[in-house]
């Protein structure tokens, strides 16, 4: 098997992982957090619901109290992902998307740029007098 360097891993010595360069940018740190949150939140809820489901298959009385807080951790739930996409759109507002300018607008303004140059050339009051409507006196 050959690798970057051109040669074949001894038997035995292939390195564990191959490091990839990421296929998306990170998301920023606001957003990131709310995420983690929203999963760890998530996680406990869908807990809560087999703890709830095992105890009431198996009559304990831990079964009402258990269903009553997964209903409440359902809400918490729902609040954190809308947290994740509110917290995304603020963010997004706040510090705008980072956007390179196609190749056909770059074209568009380099042609506008020359045309400004050239009609100040022409007009650039440097140049000297102008000779227009007769002879310099």
């Amino acid at each position: 098997m050959d690798h970057e360097d051109g040669g074949a891993y001894p038997i035995g010595r292939r390195p564990l992982w191959v490091e990839e360069p990421a296929a998306r940018r990170r998301m920023p740190d606001p957003v990131r957090t709310a995420a983690v949150r929203a999963v760890i939140i998530a996680s406990v809820t869908l807990i809560q619901a087999m703890v709830a489901f095992f105890c009431a298959m198996a009559g304990a009385w831990f079964a009402f109290p258990a269903v009553l807080s997964t209903v409440a951790s359902t809400v918490v739930a729902t609040w954190a992902v809308l947290d994740v996409w509110v917290t995304r759109q603020v963010w997004v507002q706040r510090n705008g998307v980072r956007s390179q300018p196609s190749s056909t607008a770059r074209r568009l303004r380099r042609e506008r740029r020359q045309a400004r140059r050239a009609s100040r050339k022409a007009h650039d009051p440097r140049e000297g007098p102008s000779r227009v409507g007769g002879a310099a006196a």
